[in-house]
């Protein structure tokens, strides 16, 4: 049976009245975002789009702007398409099961499946983890000259602070996050606007191109930092966690039309976020990429310490607001494939440790942070799939369920992904 939907001009809360998870505040029961105080536009998308614009998405389209100049807008352009279609398919299953994928998955796999999912799933929220605490550190290094692994303790301290405001059942976390937002928006924003840009060259890089293995390496890197699995697992959590006592008063046709304007709003943005990193980089000098040091020291000597240090305030706006999405994205992963609860500090605590030890053992680790996204894009098909078989069923879905031409259109991202990902396990096996 259907759930029923909201009322045309009702704000729907989408999170779990539980504590532990994102959207809702244990006091009074309502979503954070719920009832239209902030914008009046935003919703759960947004909290899944912060994890779109992480440090990795910096590193990875920064490098992609300095070595290709434009030839890779098109990558930028087409995951942000595609992450606007995976997001809605992942907040439509939450609205019609009641249930995350991660749920979903726990309910109709097998045992062997299950865990194999949820281990990939737990790989993928670690490598988030490492790109969210590389970039800050790095961030504060740029900005106050403060050691990698110094700079990682505080990022991790920082997000604890954030994290506490949430948990004590305070709107103030929403804000927090989705300002983080806005604030590297308006920061990217400023830095393409006092920048050199070639608009015939930008228009011609919509063209799909890899002249070379490198370019799609990063193609492959973009859209691992753009269509992020773990945020499939995050936005249908906090759509499944729509509490049963207000599915009563749901219409179908005015919860989806707040669906789609949600994500594609929260998605826009955080598309033109990423295009803005590429652009901006367009105009360093070819190896200013190497890392995000050398891109920053390029920044100072051409444009000067303001601008130099708009785009380190930047890196740590994406960090902090990213690693918050990614605690909840672990939480809800293990909740679900696991049936566990997981303490959030306890997950704040454990994912802290890979990266810690990263910026303690290495001196540069922009490297990390694009090989992160790499790694990203291969564990996308393993949420990728199953999204679009179960969005496809009738008996889950009902009337929800995907048109034919949906699945098609899934198909044909799964088997880009798919080739993208092949492409480069080829090119490492010969070059190896």
């Amino acid at each position: 049976m259907n759930p029923p939907l909201p009322p045309a001009d009702a704000h729907v809360a989408y999170a779990p009245p539980a504590p532990e998870q994102p959207g809702v505040d244990p006091k009074t029961g309502h979503g954070f975002l719920a009832r239209g105080r902030f914008l009046g536009l935003i919703g759960p998308a947004f909290v899944a789009a912060v994890a779109f614009v992480d440090p990795g998405n910096v590193a990875t389209n920064v490098s992609a702007g300095i070595d290709y100049r434009y030839m890779l807008i098109w990558a930028v352009v087409s995951a942000c398409l595609m992450a606007m279609f995976v997001q809605y398919l992942a907040a439509k299953l939450g609205l019609a099961t009641g249930r995350s994928l991660a749920e979903v998955c726990r309910d109709q796999t097998s045992t062997p499946v299950r865990l194999g999912l949820w281990l990939v799933a737990e790989a993928v929220v670690i490598m988030t983890d490492l790109a969210e605490f590389v970039g800050g550190a790095v961030a504060l290094n740029l900005l106050f000259d403060i050691s990698l692994f110094n700079g990682g303790l505080i990022v991790a301290a920082a997000t604890m602070v954030i994290l506490r405001v949430r948990l004590r059942g305070r709107e103030g976390f929403s804000a927090v996050v989705v300002g983080l937002l806005f604030v590297l928006a308006l920061a990217f924003l400023y830095l393409v606007v006092n920048s050199p840009l070639d608009p015939v060259a930008a228009v011609s890089g919509l063209v799909p191109s890899l002249p070379d293995s490198r370019s799609a390496l990063l193609a492959c890197g973009i859209i691992g930092a753009t269509v992020m699995p773990h945020a499939v697992f995050l936005h249908s959590s906090l759509i499944g966690g729509l509490s049963p006592n207000r599915q009563g008063t749901l219409r179908t046709q005015a919860v989806l039309r707040f669906l789609r304007r949600d994500v594609v709003i929260a998605l826009g943005v955080a598309g033109v976020v990423n295009l803005l990193m590429l652009l901006v980089a367009t105009s360093l000098p070819a190896g200013t990429g190497d890392s995000l040091v050398s891109v920053h020291a390029a920044f100072l000597d051409r444009s000067g310490t303001l601008f130099a240090a708009v785009f380190a305030v930047a890196l740590l706006a994406s960090g902090l607001a990213s690693a918050c999405a990614g605690v909840y994205s672990g939480q809800a992963v293990m909740q679900g494939f696991l049936r566990r609860n997981s303490s959030v500090w306890l997950r704040r605590a454990v994912s802290s440790v890979p990266a810690l030890v990263v910026l303690a053992l290495v001196t540069d680790p922009t490297e990390a942070l694009v090989f992160s996204q790499v790694a990203l894009a291969f564990g996308l098909p393993f949420a990728l799939v199953p999204l679009m078989i179960f969005t496809a069923r009738r008996d889950l879905m009902g009337a929800f369920a995907n048109r034919v031409r949906t699945t098609f259109f899934g198909v044909v991202v799964t088997t880009i992904v798919l080739a993208l990902n092949g492409f480069v396990i080829i090119d490492l096996v010969l070059t190896g």
